[in-house]
């Protein structure tokens, strides 16, 4: 396995370029890495998603299905 040390300041643009010239396998490494990071979720983000899912529960008629939620976002 080659081993490689950056210390460099990118943009985000750069990084792109530089992902984009992994291979496949290099690629869905680096996306698991990411995905599998711990990210701390703000407390006030934590308390808008539980209760968005009191409400849900509470109101079922006030969802959407996605095919019909789709349609009102925009591109």
């Amino acid at each position: 396995m080659n081993n490689l040390q950056l210390n460099v300041s990118l943009s985000f643009q750069q990084v792109i370029e530089v992902v984009k010239q992994l291979s496949s396998d290099e690629k869905i490494k680096l996306n698991e890495y990411i995905w599998n990071e711990n990210i701390d979720i703000p407390e006030e983000q934590q308390k808008l998603v539980k209760d968005r899912i009191i409400k849900s529960k509470a109101n079922p008629s006030r969802l959407l299905a996605w095919n019909q939620a789709s349609k009102t976002l925009k591109p």
